[in-house]
């Protein structure tokens, strides 16, 4: 077998080298492939961890080279974690060492739905199931889990964060909101003025509508329509590619009929545009515009398309809190009056349920876990806590009353719920929660007798450890310190944006600060390489003026931001205004010149080029 003199491992030693010295000579059968260049010439370089040091050789390592290796990892996110300031993430992991090393000892597999043991009998369902009904009572949801209520919750603990939150809402609404199945299907029979599969029978529209728009409204019944704003995390984009849940720019650009009619006026955007600032969105607070998003949702709706919302609750460069209550009230009026609030389905043949036909996520994967605590000082003068705004409604128990029906029980407008637990609370790797209620629940694809449960999650096999690690938390910290901690961090990112007025001033450099009433980042002009590694700051670029028609005259901005969490200090604030301060700090010019204008889209490219792409890591 050929073997390879590219040099490898820590010595620089030639692969076949390697192998002759551990008696795999050449004519020794091995099932391996030789490398064809150095991985560390290859790789991404990181000056403060060597990729030479962690090659992993046929032998393994000496007993000194894996301790160093480890001791120098160590000591390197250790430092980085002391600057860490660009991110929605907790780097307070004090006590979790010493409590709960312990269950590393342990494989512990949570597989399958949580509320049911199964085979597997190592898990920590148990725990699960506490900080599920933890948060079932924040977000006012019906707890505890009852399968047999249509309207208690029901949930899981994410082995990712909300991305995956995310990825099952998307994937809950698409099938509920086309018709699929669910675990409870309810029995109320029809009153002859339900949509039968989303549209009016024939009898019923013929006063008010055209046959021919009655049909398309048929067909157009179980074919969904998602909505979220341009500032919505760009997993969130991935996540529709993934499910082929059609956005509605894709919707109207396969469908001719709506391609020249976009009720905005001119182009369809990408995304519900948010609140715009004084040249553009980009500049806004991040907010979704509710205007246009109940002209969008309007046109969908009265085409007969069923919908889904995703609303943000900290957004992930402005950490902005959409008015979820507002967004709500706007858009009831619309469901009611195009027949989305209650409809009969057929799931299968010859049966059928009534749902509604709309449904709006919350990707919380920031502000869930404390919104409720914020919302607690607002109500509890002890605090005297005056809030810069006031936060929304979002959970459960936003619930409206029916319009011009007051005998009608209110309409519960909240479907599902995103959260991440290693962003607010804070965890050693990426988990989450995903929630929604029994009666949105759909029928798993089969009931696998391998685990002896239904598995209703979306991974499967789950991290029996997260949980361990949200409750520990959840344990040692009381809705006081909650929300004595939450306030904390709003006063640190106000004393954030006054600092860096200071060195804008100071520098007599116009750092375009900026920070939305409420949340917890504050943006600034982004600084040199150097700094922006040294502090973990994220960053973006956006277009000031997107309408320019000349290119030469399109502005761009690069912006850093900085999250003030749990583990921010005012320390730490102040080591970075300092270093802000640096001659070299923000490097020239301020302004950056688009010279090229941006391609349009191809007559030929096919609809899945139409999922938005700008600015959601697809660059």
């Amino acid at each position: 077998m050929h073997r390879s003199s590219v040099p490898y491992g820590p010595d620089h030693m030639p692969w076949s080298q390697i192998l002759m010295s551990e008696g795999l000579a050449d004519g020794f059968p091995a099932p391996i492939s030789d490398p064809v260049f150095d991985p560390c010439t290859v790789y991404p370089p990181e000056e403060e961890l060597p990729d030479q040091k962690y090659q992993l050789l046929p032998s393994g390592l000496t007993k000194e080279q894996r301790r160093k290796a480890l001791d120098d990892l160590d000591e390197y996110l250790t430092r980085k974690r002391e600057h860490m300031l660009g991110y929605q993430v907790n780097q307070d992991m004090d006590g979790y060492k010493a409590d709960l090393s312990r269950f590393m000892e342990h494989h512990v597999n949570n597989v399958g739905d949580p509320f049911r043991s199964g085979g597997y009998k190592p898990n920590t369902k148990v725990v699960e199931r506490a900080v599920l009904d933890y948060y079932a009572a924040l977000w006012n949801a019906k707890w505890p889990h009852n399968p047999h209520d249509p309207e208690s919750y029901w949930g899981y603990m994410l082995s990712m964060g909300s991305t995956e939150g995310n990825m099952y809402a998307l994937w809950n609404a698409r099938d509920y909101l086309s018709g699929r199945a669910l675990i409870v299907n309810p029995t109320r029979p029809a009153d002859g003025m339900l949509y039968v599969q989303g549209q009016v029978t024939a009898e019923t529209f013929a006063a008010e509508e055209e046959k021919e728009e009655a049909e398309r409204k048929r067909r157009n019944a179980l074919r969904p329509v998602v909505f979220y704003s341009e500032d919505t995390h760009y997993s969130f984009t991935k996540a529709v590619r993934v499910l082929g849940f059609q956005t509605f720019h894709e919707m109207a650009m396969s469908e001719p009929r709506y391609t020249n009619a976009n009720p905005l006026g001119g182009p369809w955007p990408m995304e519900v545009p948010s609140l715009s600032g004084t040249e553009s969105s980009a500049d806004g607070p991040g907010e979704i515009d509710i205007d246009k998003l109940a002209t969008l949702v309007e046109f969908f709706a009265k085409n007969g398309h069923p919908i889904m919302v995703s609303l943000n609750l900290g957004s992930t460069f402005k950490g902005a809190h959409d008015n979820v209550g507002a967004v709500c009230e706007r858009l009831l009026p619309i469901f009611e009056q195009h027949h989305l609030v209650e409809r009969e389905i057929e799931y299968e043949k010859g049966k059928k349920d009534i749902r509604r036909g709309f449904w709006i996520h919350v990707d919380g994967a920031l502000g869930a876990a404390y919104a409720p605590f914020l919302r607690m000082a607002e109500d509890n003068p002890s605090y005297a806590h005056v809030p810069e705004v006031k936060m929304t409604e979002f959970d459960f128990g936003l619930r409206l009353p029916r319009v011009g029906v007051p005998e009608e029980p209110p309409v519960d407008m909240i479907s599902s719920i995103a959260m991440s637990g290693h962003k607010w609370p804070g965890a050693p790797w990426p988990c989450g929660i995903y929630m929604t209620k029994v009666k949105y629940q759909l029928k798993p694809p089969a009931s696998p007798q391998y685990i002896g449960a239904p598995d209703t999650t979306f991974a499967g096999s789950r991290n029996g450890f997260s949980p361990v690690i949200l409750w520990d938390y959840l344990a040692k910290h009381s809705y006081d310190q909650q929300i004595s901690g939450i306030l904390r961090a709003q006063r640190l990112a106000c004393y954030l944006e006054q600092q860096l007025k200071r060195v804008s001033n100071t520098i007599g450099v116009d750092l375009w600060v900026a920070r939305t009433p409420g949340t917890l980042t504050v943006r600034f002009r982004k600084p040199n390489p150097e700094l922006v590694a040294k502090w973990s700051l994220s960053s973006q670029q956006v277009v000031m003026n997107p309408q320019e028609k000349k290119p030469q005259k399109i502005r761009r901005r690069d912006y850093a931001h900085v999250f003030v969490m749990a583990s921010t200090t005012e320390e730490k604030i102040d080591a970075l205004i300092k270093d802000l301060h640096r001659a070299d700090a923000f490097p020239e010019p301020v302004i950056l010149p688009i010279t090229e204008p941006v391609p349009e889209l191809l007559d030929e490219a096919v609809p899945l080029a139409l999922v938005p792409e700008a600015g959601r890591g697809f660059e």
